[in-house]
Formats: C-alpha cells, sequence, structure tokens
C-alpha cells in the first residue's frame, strides 16, 4: 500500500500510469540504472501513444545518457515517427535536436552518424549534411573512416556541385589512395579532363599502384592516351607528346595503337602537317605487320578524310585554281602512298630480321624498273647480311648482284662483284663453291673457255693451310678444295675443254680426295671407256668400289660387272666369277637378286649349267623373303628348260618348305599340276593332300574346288571319301577359337551342353576340350550315315582324256611281260620302294593332322583306271552329292 501511495502522489504531474505499468514501475523503482529492465518497459509500452513512449525513452536517457542501445532504439523511433511527414514539419527539427543531443555522449558512434547523415540527406539539406559529414568525420578516430566515406561519396555525387565533389574526392584519397580510378571516372563524367589526365598519368607513373578493376598499366596507359589525344583542347596541363612517347618506349609490343594516338591528337588539335610527320616515323620504325597494318590504315584514312573534307569544302564555296592544285597534291600524296605500302610492309619485314635474304630478294623485284635503286639496294643487301646469322643462302645475293651487272652489259663489274664473294667468309662451303661455279659460268656464257678453267683450277687448288671438310673453326677458303660442286664443274670442262691427260688427273685427284659419288666413279670409267682404255675403267670401278660400302656400293657393281661380261664374254670367267663372290660377299638381300640373275646368266651363257643352277639355288636362300617366291619361279623355269620337268621336284619341295603359306600354296597347285602331266596322279594326290594342311576350307576355296576337279578326272569313290575327311579334319583344326567353335557347335545340334558364358570360372579349359570332343564324335557319327549302300555296280572314274571304248580295249590288252603277284606282295612292296615319295607334313601348324605318307614314286598307270562300268545309278547320285557339298562347289 505504501507503494501505491508513492505511485499516486508523482513528483511530476505529467506523468500517467496505468494498472498494467504498475510491475514494470516497481521494477525501475528497485533497479532503476539496469538497462535490461528499462528495455523491457519500453518494449511492453511500444503500442502506447508516441508522446508517452518517447517520455519514457527521455527518463531511461536522464539516468542512463551513455547507453548506446538507448539512443539507437530511440533515435530510430523518432526518425520513424517522422518519416511520413513534409520535410518542412517542425517535428524534424526536433528529432535532429535530439540526434545532437545524442552526440554529446554517443559521438564515437559511426552507426548514429550513418544513421544521422542519412537523415540529413532525405530532408535535402546539402549544407547542414555535408558540415554533419565533416564533423562525424572529425569526431571519429580513422579507423571508422572507412565507414563514412561511402556514403559521404554518394552523397557528394547526388548533387551537381562538383567544386565540392572535388574536394571531398581529394580528401579521401589522401585516406585510400587506391580508389584514383573512381575519382577519375567522375572527373570524366563532370567533363573535367584536364584534372582527370593528370591523375591518371600520377597513376601510370605509381608502379605501386594496384588497380580495383583489374587493369593492367598498359590498360591504363591506353586510357590515358585516348583522354589526352581525343581531348586536346581540354586537357592542356600535360605534355602529349611526351607522354605517348615514353610510352613508345615501354610497351613496345603495343606501338600502332601508340603511334595512332599521337597522330591522332595533332589530328585533333589541327596540325595535320605534323600527323602526317607521325605517320611517316611509324610506318618507318615499326617492327611487326600488325603494328605497320594498323599504322598505314589509319595514315591511308586520314589522306582520304583530308581529300573528302577539302572536295566538299571546295564545292561549297566554289572551285578554284589554288584549291585544285591542293587537291591535286593531296591526291597524289595518297597514291603515292598506296603504291609504297609493298615496299614499306618489306622494310617492316627486314627490320625484323636484317639477315633474311629471300626479302632483300623480294625488295629488288619491288625495285624493278628503277636501276639505281636496284644498286643501292644490293650493295646495302650484301653489307648487312652476315653469313653466319643469315636465313636462306647468302651468297646468291652475291650472284644476283654480278647477274644485274652481266644483263646490261657491264662484264667487268660483274666478275669485280663475284671476285669480292670469293674472300666473303661464308658459313657454308657450298656457299662459296656455288661463287667459283657461278664464275666459270659466267665465263662459259661469254666464250671465255679458257679463263673458266683457269678460274675453277685456281678454286680447287691446294691451299696453304689444309683442313677438313667440316672443320667448322677453319675458314670456307681453306676447306673449298674438297667441294665436290667445282671438282664436278672442272671435270665437265676438262672433258669438253681439256686433254684426256688432264681430265684423267682431274678424275683421279678427285678420287685420292675421296669426295667422289659413286656417280663420279661411272663417270670416269665411262669417260675411260670411250677413250679405249678398258682395263683403267675396271681399275675405276676397282677404286670407286673401294671407297664405298653397301648399299652405296651397288650402282658401281652393277655397271662394273655389266660392262666386265660385256666385254670379256667367257674370256675371263675364273675372273668374271672372283668379281661376283666379291659383289656377293656381304651383299645386303635387298640387292642380292640383281647380282645372283647377272651372275646365273654368265654361268648359262659361259659357264656350266650345275653352276648356274648353284648360283639359282643360293640365290632362293640370298634374297629378302618377299622376293623368294619370284626367284624360285625363275629357278623352276630354268631348271625345267636346262635338265627337264622332273629335275624341278625337288626344287619344288624346297619351296614348299620355306615359303610362306600362301606362296607354298601356289608351289603346291603348281606342283601337283606339273605331276598330273606327267602322270603321276598318286604323286598328285599326295601333294593335295599335304597341301590341304595350310588351307583354311572358310577361306581358300579355291584350292578345295581344284582338288575337287582333279579327284572327279583321276579318283574314284575312296578318294573322293579320302577328300571330304581330310576337309573336315583341316576344318576343325583351324577352328581353335573358343567363342567360335561352341557357337558353331550350338548351331549344328542342339545337344551341345551349355556355351562359354555358362562355364565355371577356372573350367572353361576342360568344358573347351569336352565340347571339342562332343564335335569330333558327331563329325564320325555324320561320316558313318553319309556312306552310302554299296551297289552291286559301283560307280567308277576314269580320267577324262580317254573314252570308254578306248579304256575297254586297254583292259582286254593282255600284257606278256606282266608279273603276276599277290595283293599282299604288291603292298609291300609298295611299303619297301626305295624312291618313295614323302608327303610331308606341318606338324607345328597342324598338329592332329595325319603322320607322312609314302606313295610310290612311279605308280602304274594302270592303277588309277578301271574298267569301264554300268552308268551311275540311284545309289551312286548320294555320293556325287556328297562330292559337290564336301568342296563346296558343284561338280
Amino acid at each position: 500500500m505504501v507503494v501505491m501511495a508513492r505511485l499516486s502522489r508523482p513528483e511530476r504531474p505529467d506523468l500517467v500510469f496505468e494498472e498494467e505499468d504498475l510491475p514494470y514501475e516497481e521494477e525501475i523503482m528497485r533497479n532503476q540504472f539496469s538497462v535490461k529492465c528499462w528495455l523491457r518497459y519500453i518494449e511492453f509500452k511500444q503500442g502506447a501513444p508516441k508522446p508517452r513512449l518517447n517520455q519514457l525513452y527521455e527518463r531511461a536517457l536522464k539516468l542512463l545518457p551513455c547507453s548506446y542501445k538507448l539512443w539507437y532504439r530511440y533515435l530510430k523511433a523518432r526518425r520513424a515517427q517522422v518519416k511520413h511527414r513534409c520535410v518542412t514539419d517542425p517535428a524534424y527539427e526536433d528529432v535532429n535536436n535530439c540526434h545532437e543531443r545524442a552526440f554529446v555522449f554517443m559521438h564515437k558512434m559511426p552507426r548514429l552518424w550513418l544513421d544521422y547523415c542519412q537523415f540529413l540527406m532525405d530532408q535535402g539539406r546539402v549544407t547542414h549534411t555535408r558540415r554533419t559529414f565533416d564533423r562525424a568525420l572529425r569526431a571519429l578516430p580513422i579507423t571508422q573512416h572507412s565507414r563514412i566515406w561511402p556514403l559521404y561519396l554518394r552523397f557528394l555525387r547526388s548533387h551537381p556541385l562538383p567544386e565540392t565533389a572535388v574536394r571531398g574526392y581529394r580528401r579521401f584519397l589522401k585516406l585510400s589512395p587506391e580508389s584514383a580510378e573512381e575519382y577519375i571516372e567522375y572527373l570524366k563524367s563532370s567533363d573535367r579532363l584536364d584534372e582527370a589526365a593528370q591523375r591518371l598519368a600520377t597513376v601510370v607513373n605509381d608502379e605501386r599502384f594496384v588497380s580495383k578493376a583489374g587493369k593492367s598499366n598498359y590498360q591504363l596507359w591506353h586510357e590515358l592516351c585516348d583522354l589526352i589525344s581525343q581531348n586536346p583542347d581540354k586537357v592542356q596541363s600535360l605534355n602529349v607528346d611526351a607522354i605517348i612517347r615514353g610510352g613508345l618506349t615501354r610497351f613496345t609490343d603495343q606501338l600502332g595503337k601508340l603511334w595512332c594516338s599521337l597522330a591522332d591528337y595533332y589530328i585533333r588539335s589541327g596540325h595535320f602537317e605534323k600527323a602526317r610527320d607521325v605517320y611517316e616515323e611509324a610506318i618507318r620504325t615499326v617492327m611487326t605487320v600488325r603494328d605497320f597494318t594498323q599504322v598505314f590504315d589509319s595514315y591511308a584514312q586520314f589522306e582520304e578524310s583530308m581529300i573528302a573534307a577539302k572536295m566538299e569544302t571546295a564545292s561549297e564555296l566554289g572551285r578554284e585554281e589554288e584549291d585544285d592544285v591542293d587537291l591535286e597534291l593531296r591526291l597524289a600524296r595518297f597514291e603515292q602512298l598506296i603504291s609504297r605500302r609493298p615496299l614499306l610492309l618489306n622494310s617492316v619485314l627486314l627490320r625484323q630480321n636484317p639477315h633474311h635474304v629471300h626479302e632483300w630478294h623480294k625488295r629488288v623485284a619491288l625495285h624493278q624498273g628503277r636501276p639505281r635503286e636496284i644498286i643501292n639496294t644490293y650493295t646495302e643487301a650484301v653489307q648487312t647480311v652476315d653469313p653466319f646469322k643469315a636465313t636462306g643462302k647468302p651468297h646468291t645475293l652475291w650472284v644476283a648482284f654480278a647477274k644485274f651487272y652481266e644483263d646490261n652489259g657491264q662484264l667487268d663489274d660483274a666478275r669485280v662483284i663475284l671476285e669480292k664473294a670469293t674472300k666473303v667468309s661464308f658459313k657454308q662451303v657450298d656457299d662459296l663453291a656455288s661463287v667459283w661455279c657461278e664464275c666459270g659460268e659466267l665465263e662459259l656464257r661469254h666464250e671465255n673457255y679458257d679463263q673458266a678453267l683457269r678460274l675453277l683450277r685456281k678454286a680447287t687448288a691446294l691451299p696453304a693451310r689444309r683442313a677438313e671438310y667440316f672443320d667448322g673453326s677453319e675458314p670456307v677458303q681453306n676447306r673449298v678444295y674438297k667441294s665436290l660442286k667445282v671438282w664436278s664443274m672442272l671435270a665437265d670442262l676438262e672433258e669438253s675443254l681439256g686433254t684426256f691427260q688432264s681430265t684423267k688427273a682431274v678424275y683421279d685427284r678427285i678420287l685420292d680426295l675421296r669426295i667422289a659419288t659413286p656417280q663420279i666413279v661411272i663417270n670416269y670409267a665411262m669417260f675411260l671407256e670411250e677413250h679405249k682404255y678398258f682395263e683403267e675403267s675396271f681399275k675405276a670401278y676397282e677404286r670407286g668400289i673401294s671407297l664405298f660400302k653397301w648399299p652405296n656400293v651397288s650402282d658401281i657393281w652393277s655397271t662394273y660387272l655389266t660392262k666386265f661380261i660385256a666385254r670379256y664374254g667367257g674370256r675371263k670367267l675364273e675372273r668374271a666369277r672372283d668379281l661376283f663372290e666379291q659383289a656377293l660377299d656381304g651383299c645386303p638381300p635387298k640387292y642380292a637378286k640383281t647380282l645372283y640373275l647377272l651372275y646365273a646368266q654368265l654361268e648359262e651363257e659361259w659357264g656350266l649349267a650345275r653352276h648356274a643352277m648353284a648360283v639359282y639355288e643360293r640365290a632362293t636362300r640370298a634374297v629378302e623373303p618377299a622376293q623368294q617366291y619370284d626367284m624360285f619361279n625363275i629357278y623352276i623355269k630354268r631348271a625345267a628348260e636346262i635338265y627337264g620337268v622332273t629335275h624341278t621336284r625337288s626344287i619344288y619341295q624346297k619351296a614348299i618348305e620355306v615359303l610362306s603359306d600362301e606362296h607354298a600354296r601356289e608351289m603346291c597347285l603348281r606342283f601337283a599340276d606339273m605331276e598330273c602331266k606327267l602322270g603321276e596322279i598318286d604323286r598328285a594326290r599326295a601333294i593335295y593332300s599335304f597341301c590341304s594342311q595350310i588351307c583354311d576350307p572358310r577361306t581358300t576355296g579355291a584350292f578345295w574346288q581344284t582338288w575337287k576337279d582333279f579327284e572327279v578326272r583321276h579318283g574314284n569313290e575312296d578318294t573322293i571319301r579320302e577328300m571330304l575327311r581330310i576337309r573336315r579334319s583341316v576344318q576343325a583344326t583351324y577352328n581353335t577359337q573358343v567363342n567360335f567353335m561352341a557357337s558353331q557347335m550350338l548351331k549344328v545340334s542342339g545337344s551341345a551342353t551349355g556355351t562359354v558364358s555358362d562355364l565355371a570360372p577356372g573350367q572353361s579349359g576342360m568344358d573347351d576340350m569336352k565340347l571339342l570332343e562332343q564335335r569330333a564324335e558327331q563329325l564320325a557319327a555324320e561320316a558313318e550315315r553319309d556312306q552310302p549302300s554299296r551297289a552291286q555296280s559301283k560307280i567308277l572314274f576314269v580320267r577324262s582324256d580317254a573314252s570308254r571304248e578306248e579304256l575297254a580295249e586297254l583292259a582286254q590288252q593282255a600284257n606278256p611281260e606282266e608279273i603276276e603277284l599277290g595283293e599282299d606282295e604288291d603292298e609291300d612292296e609298295m611299303d619297301l620302294e626305295p624312291n618313295a615319295l614323302s608327303v610331308w607334313s606341318y606338324t607345328e601348324k597342324a598338329p592332329s593332322m595325319r603322320p607322312p605318307v609314302h606313295l610310290p614314286v612311279c605308280p602304274s598307270v594302270r592303277s588309277s583306271i578301271r574298267p569301264p562300268g554300268p552308268a551311275p545309278t540311284c545309289s551312286d547320285a548320294h555320293l556325287i552329292e556328297e562330292a559337290q557339298s564336301g568342296a563346296g562347289l558343284s561338280l
């Protein structure tokens, strides 16, 4: 009741309390210096009228004037209360005064300053706002200024007061110099370009400056150049020419843009002649084609604009004589500029590389028709080009220079040029040799033959100090005596103009210096042969052979042996054989075929046949594998012509053993065809049986067709069936891939137990063999089912070259000399025949094939011929179908 009495008699009569306020008032009375208590009370009174709420804030701040939370909430509430009122309302002034009272205690709080400044900006009070910003900067420590300046600068930019903004920015740059770009942009927008250029120049010269926008120093420099060149009337405090020329020395990769900026500055300033001088200086100093293109295009555009402006002015003011002369002068200047472009571009390339020989030749061509410029260009070229740094052949400049004088009838001057060229220290001996050869050709063109010989003899004379050809430490003048180019020309001149002895001496000297080529050796030998010195020519071949190794000596040997055989034939056979053996000793297989054929031809014509056969046999082993097939064909052909067809059997056998499968197959077919022609049917059948081991039925259908045709002509039912059995066996042997075998077996029969994908891990090998065995059993069963029932009359096959009547007569004729032998004796005799043919088996390629079969060498023809029988019956038709299906072709 005491508390209520006190509250009922307040000290201030303007305070009004409600029943709900009593708890908060009691709490404040107990803790009147507690900010939390006041904040709870204020939060409770948020819905009260604004005067009462403000009165509560004032009571709290009277007790707690240094509370930032109370001041911040109070000022925020006061600003919100006048937010929708007119800025001229007196309430705004009350709020401003409230802020001023707050700064008596809260002048170190940047948030309150920012809110107050923003509040003043919204009122539009420019001067008061600017002064408040200044007070804030003075009141706050330097570390807090970065929070004030962004709002301050925005305030300065929001009003068209450039002087105030400039002063503010200058103060700001003292705190943050890295923000100079922002100030420069503002100066550009306010058309204060002179100060913008000054600031930009300061930034460019400051090596420590780092652009906030990420611009490089060159980009800033380029902005400066554009600014000062495009506004010459507004930028007065800077030396534009010095600035841009300073950039030319710093940024050598952007010379074109900088030169164009400097010329643009003078054009906008009205100094057209000065701009033209800048363009001329630029196109004579730039080093890249890109810079040249930029400057030249800008120069040409400037001249066009000048012509267009002059024509427009003349048309407006009336044409006068002076205007016509000026216009013609401008047109002539523009045409000259366009015509000079190739020459100016060539100058740019030569400034890049003054030792580029080809560009000097192009420069001479550009001066075509102007002799004085051509001479000056050649003179400058030979003086500028360093032979050790040259790109191209530097001697061509001297030769072309002399040729120019020669074409103009100044022969003595051409000789002087070439004589000076022979004393130049070229990098390569070949360059000096070319100069000497040009000296000789110059004299030959003017029919001074003796002088040409003297010059070349002088070039090939031994120097006082000899040096190796590739010794780079010695000058080329001491090494040119070993140049084959000079010696070759001297040899040609000696053959044409000199004597036999002098020419022979030149060739001997070439061989002594060991600089000859195979062609030089052959030319020397041919020269001696033309003069009937045959043994000397052979000696020349021998000397050449001693200089070279394979394969360079190949042409020398071929020519030497051909000439020797043509000269002596069989008169010096042993010597020729020694030469061939010497040539074949160490001969690579690539070059052996020609020599062996030449050797064999020698033996055939002048020697012994057995020697020729021995050479052919050696050749089949010595040549490359790709040439063995052709060599065996030649060997077989020559053996058949010399010894007869039967002598080729051993050659065929050797070829089949050595050659690849493809070529061996061809040899087998030819071998079998030969045996057929000789009547050796059993031997031919044995050859077909052997060859079948290397013939996959899926890819070599032609072979099986040939064998089938052979059996139709010469075989019988048993041989046909044997051929079909071999074909199935070979096909099963070649089907070695598990996937392929499994798929084929599944296609043939549905009784196969699983596929490869069904096999368990680790059991694939065992299951594969099981599938293969099943397939083999299946093939055997099919073969038994396919056997036709034997009729009483069997189908008989006879040779196609005899009629049935002739065979019947032969069968009825009795041979009085025939020896009666039993069946057992015949079999024993066949097994014990000493001249039996062994049919080879490729056990490596087909291990499952049958072992070799021995057949008689000369079986009786009658053994393959049966007496004529009745025509094939219906039961025999099944056999014919089996032959057709087994061979894969029709009968």
